[in-house]
């Protein structure tokens, strides 16, 4: 029986409400929406694993404001039952020097805090970002929420010119270092 993986690509398509980060001419959703569908498509290529997505489409809005949007990406992965949660987003900050890769989690010590640190090392030596670590924060809803082992990937910040170019032009291999990690995490690779 394969690993059943829920992706969330974070936010909504532009032009709608809660779209994400945007600088550098690097829109949040958009590089969340199609690292995630490159990532189901490696999944879902190797037998191991079986990938659903929150956004199916570029089009597909989840919910009608911020709160009812994580509240059906937790109920979508919950009903299904996932194994596992992937949250993909891009992070920003005011100042443009920061940049990186960093994993948000719920707790240490778990098998999603294990997760978290393969798909952060695998990222990292794929696209080159800095490694910013593994982070908790239980505030968030996706982590706190979802019933399975869950992650929140901050691939790498719009608001740095060197890591939006990355965002923009590496896509594919952004995804393929989170299938990387999660194949590490199970000991296939």
């Amino acid at each position: 029986m394969p690993i059943k993986i829920f992706i969330d690509q974070g936010h909504n398509p532009s032009g709608t409400f809660n779209s994400g980060a945007e600088a550098n001419g690097v829109t949040e959703s958009e590089v969340n929406y199609q690292v995630g569908i490159y990532l189901q498509n490696l999944l879902n290529s190797d037998s191991r694993f079986e990938a659903r997505v929150s956004r199916p489409t570029p089009d597909t809005v989840l919910g009608t404001n911020n709160t009812t949007s994580l509240q059906e990406r937790v109920r979508l992965a919950n009903e299904w039952p996932a194994n596992y949660f992937i949250s993909i987003h891009c992070n920003s900050n005011p100042d443009p020097d920061i940049n990186g890769t960093e994993v948000y989690i719920y707790r240490t010590g778990t098998q999603s805090n294990w997760l978290a640190d393969a798909v952060l090392n695998a990222v990292t030596e794929t696209v080159g970002t800095n490694d910013n670590g593994v982070r908790v924060n239980p505030s968030l809803y996706v982590l706190r929420r979802t019933n399975m082992h869950s992650i929140l990937i901050e691939l790498a910040y719009v608001t740095n010119l060197s890591d939006a170019m990355k965002l923009r032009d590496n896509q594919y291999q952004f995804a393929n270092g989170i299938y990387l990690g999660i194949k590490r995490y199970f000991g296939f690779e």
